[in-house]
């Protein structure tokens, strides 16, 4: 199955007139040849005096604090599109994520708002101690880009230290696994990478965290992952975990999940815009999966 030229144009038509300029300028690049400079300015409209990313960059809060998730998003989306660098990493980032960082090394994935202004209930109760998918994450682009920094020594123990403490209790969380991937995929520590990497994938399996149930209604959603969400593309490390199948079945799913309006839907929100917001990236992400598998009429 194929997602058809028309139905590929009501997705972009969704994105254009619902989602964040952050979403549109990435749908520009990925499918109508937009520069990565681009996303770059729209990226840093969230940006902070302090370094630090908010501004509800994250649609969930409307506070612009700085969070290190966010800022953490957004050197993800800058070496998504080609246009990270040693500098930007060093000037524009390294102050801020070093003034976060915790006795044990690492930083946080979130901090409680000082703040009064709206947000899911999730962050007004968030630990802030050190976290291994934003601690990883981080790292594992210091290594990509040959970044040799004092700060990564103390932060890859952290790291090391943290993967033996959580073992697989976190990996169901498709969106934790990417940022470990990062790290494991770049640190120049090969054999705790690939020993790492293939626990991974035994744990993926075992515990069967593929949602399985096309009836679900949250299928695809957070905690209820498809096969897409660990391999979002054939090249992917975890590309291998599942037969192809299996992804082939979920592949067309996807497509069938697409709404009347051309987006894919999510359950997250707080208000109707923000919902939409949310709809937005969730287009986005789906759409880019569609690519990855050549499964779009027009791409």
């Amino acid at each position: 199955m194929q997602l058809s030229t028309e139905n590929f144009n009501k997705a972009r038509d969704f994105i254009l007139v619902n989602a964040r300029m952050i979403e549109r300028r990435l749908f520009h690049f990925y499918f109508e040849q937009g520069s990565a400079e681009g996303v770059y300015h729209a990226l840093y409209a969230y940006r902070n005096e302090d370094g630090g990313f908010g501004h509800g960059m994250e649609p969930d809060t409307a506070s612009p604090e700085s969070q290190p998730l966010f800022s953490v998003m957004a050197l993800e989306t800058l070496d998504e599109v080609g246009y990270l660098n040693k500098k930007i990493i060093l000037e524009d980032f390294m102050p801020y994520f070093e003034k976060i960082t915790t006795d044990k090394g690492g930083i946080p994935w979130m901090f409680k708002p000082l703040s009064n202004y709206p947000c899911q209930d999730h962050f007004k109760t968030v630990k802030e101690w050190a976290a291994l998918s934003t601690t990883s994450s981080l790292l594992g682009l210091l290594e990509k880009y040959n970044i040799n920094h004092p700060w990564m020594v103390a932060a890859e123990e952290f790291v090391w230290s943290e993967f033996e403490r959580i073992q697989d209790r976190h990996s169901f969380c498709y969106l934790c696994v990417p940022r470990w991937l990062c790290f494991l995929a770049h640190t120049k520590n090969r054999i705790k990478a690939d020993k790492q990497i293939n626990y991974l994938k035994e744990s993926i399996l075992l515990k069967n965290f593929r949602c399985a149930d096309y009836s679900d209604e949250g299928w695809g959603l957070y905690g209820k992952p498809h096969s897409l969400d660990y391999a979002p593309s054939p090249t992917g490390i975890l590309a291998t975990l599942y037969d192809q199948e299996l992804i082939n079945a979920d592949l067309d799913e996807l497509i069938r999940r697409q709404k009347q309006d051309g987006g894919w839907d999510t359950w997250y929100g707080l208000s109707e815009g923000t919902r939409l917001e949310w709809a937005g990236m969730q287009t986005l992400y789906t759409l880019k999966i569609l690519k990855n598998y050549g499964r779009i009429d027009t791409v």
